[in-house]
């Protein structure tokens, strides 16, 4: 347990942020008023789920691995982490969509269906909690793993060279 409890933690404090993430969204009116530009309005999250992976990785060199760390070492903290964000994402779907923004569904729906993007059908069965808790799973580990890739790179660091 104590191999993965840097990640483990980094996993729930990511969940926290996305949970807080989820709040502002709701705070600013794109779950509602300005739903049409909610898709491309949430790629601003993406800099802060990187930014809990560098920490998470940081972390892990400093603590566990003496400040030194490779790349594949990083790579596959950060992947560790991944499992744990997926494993949380659907709490934070049932979390988001039951207490934070239960609307969201009904304005998403009603708002494909009036601009003709959808069928009241195909947003039926598109827009709702148990799509969405599947999704969130597999974005968190997809994404999860391509940051952990691209931060890992960042985060390595050699052993310094004695004289």
């Amino acid at each position: 347990m104590k191999k993965i409890a840097i990640e483990l933690k980094w996993a729930f404090i990511f969940t926290i942020m996305a949970l807080v993430w989820m709040l502002l969204e709701k705070t600013l009116g794109w779950h509602d008023e300005d739903i049409a530009d909610h898709y491309w309005l949430t790629l601003f999250f993406l800099p802060f789920a990187a930014l809990m992976y560098v920490l998470e990785m940081r972390e892990k060199r400093r603590r566990y691995y003496n400040k030194v760390i490779s790349w594949k070492q990083a790579f596959f903290s950060g992947v560790i982490m991944a499992v744990f964000v997926a494993l949380l994402s659907p709490l934070g779907q049932y979390i988001t969509h039951n207490y934070i923004t239960p609307e969201y569904f009904n304005n998403v729906i009603d708002y494909s269906v009036t601009n003709k993007i959808m069928t009241l059908k195909a947003a039926n069965e598109y827009f709702n909690i148990t799509n969405y808790m599947m999704q969130s799973a597999i974005g968190a580990l997809v994404g999860g793993i391509v940051i952990s890739a691209v931060a890992a790179f960042f985060m390595k660091r050699k052993a310094p060279l004695s004289s």
